[in-house]
């Protein structure tokens, strides 16, 4: 484990670690922007909380997500680390994933000012992959076995989050089909709070997780220490990346917010309390199973279950095919970015 003393003389002494940190905050800072608001999207859709609630409520649980479920089971952030091979030349391993993490930052700001909740998750393994593929010439840098988990992953989290989504909903309006609706209201403005608390929760359990694997990644490569294939998450590298990720959240936030909670479907607070409940179950899951997948996947298509269980028609689906097209781009634009980056960066450093 490096303690953060360790750490910071490392910082201080080493401009390229320097470098390398600065720009792996960066893509946690966006993730921020682009990932963490479809947590709490319901919540503030619903008018449960403000947004500013909303946001500290996701900063909180955010960090608490990264603590408990990577002292249960860090294996997110192993597979993402073993995801690819930055192995061999310590310098040019360094360099390329320095040109995937801007790579991530370019197409992750540029999502966000359209106010599409682009995939993190997408965004990341394209970057790298690209990156990895760069540096060695060819597809010797993928770990197919580690990827392939991703891969799968991030299919099971689309299919998942809408079948969740879909359920939830529905036994919600079984049970509570004899109740009168006007009594029900503060008890799901609650519940509510509860689920988006959730599923926060389990955004800081799977995301935190995939950026603190990288950040070590970096951090290792920058002391020359390119074969290095097991580590221990430190305690304040979990607070540096819940707090970096809830700043990106304020700062940025609400145009997900919007696009998710409110533009796709017109939600009641029941419904936002059974898309939350959905989402989380399907992380907590995917997490506890080690398997790396997409929060924002997860998220959208248990609102997309929610609202396909009333009728079809209450999804706007112009919305959907914007963000499927986004998540279907991300792989060979974000993947391409990674690869020119990598190639240039290592030509010019």
């Amino acid at each position: 484990m490096i303690d953060f003393s360790t750490f910071l003389s490392w910082l201080v002494t080493n401009p390229v670690l320097l470098i390398t940190v600065l720009l792996t905050l960066g893509v946690i800072f966006v993730n921020g922007w682009t990932d963490a608001p479809n947590a709490i999207a319901t919540c503030v859709s619903t008018r449960s909380m403000s947004p500013r609630a909303a946001i500290l409520m996701a900063a909180v649980f955010n960090f608490l997500g990264v603590l408990v479920m990577t002292l249960i089971n860090n294996t997110v952030a192993q597979t993402i680390y073993n995801m690819v091979d930055f192995g061999g030349d310590s310098h040019e391993a360094l360099v390329a994933l320095c040109a995937a993490l801007f790579a991530i930052v370019t197409w992750a700001v540029a999502a966000w000012y359209f106010g599409i909740p682009t995939s993190e998750s997408h965004a990341l393994i394209a970057g790298l992959s690209g990156a990895a593929i760069a540096l060695h010439g060819g597809l010797a840098g993928i770990n197919g076995g580690e990827w392939i988990k991703v891969v799968y992953g991030l299919l099971l989290s689309t299919l998942m989050g809408f079948g969740f989504g879909w359920i939830t909903v529905k036994v919600t309006e079984l049970i509570c089909r004899r109740m009168d609706r006007r009594k029900t209201t503060g008890f799901f403005r609650g519940a509510q709070i509860a689920s988006g608390a959730a599923m926060a929760f389990m955004h800081g359990a799977q995301d935190g997780q995939k950026f603190m694997g990288v950040f070590l990644l970096g951090v290792f490569l920058a002391n020359g220490q390119a074969q290095t294939t097991s580590f221990t998450l430190p305690l304040w590298l979990m607070i540096l990346c819940s707090v970096t990720m809830a700043v990106g959240t304020s700062i940025g936030g609400y145009r997900i917010i919007k696009a998710v909670g409110m533009d796709m479907v017109k939600l009641e607070k029941y419904q936002g309390f059974s898309a939350d409940l959905g989402a989380a179950a399907c992380l907590l899951v995917s997490s506890v199973s080690g398997i790396p997948v997409s929060t924002t996947h997860t998220k959208t298509t248990a609102i997309m279950g929610v609202g396909a269980a009333k009728r079809l028609s209450s999804v706007n689906w112009g919305v959907v095919k914007e963000m499927v097209l986004t998540w279907v781009l991300t792989f060979p634009g974000c993947g391409l970015i990674g690869f020119l980056m990598a190639r240039l960066f290592i030509a010019v450093f």
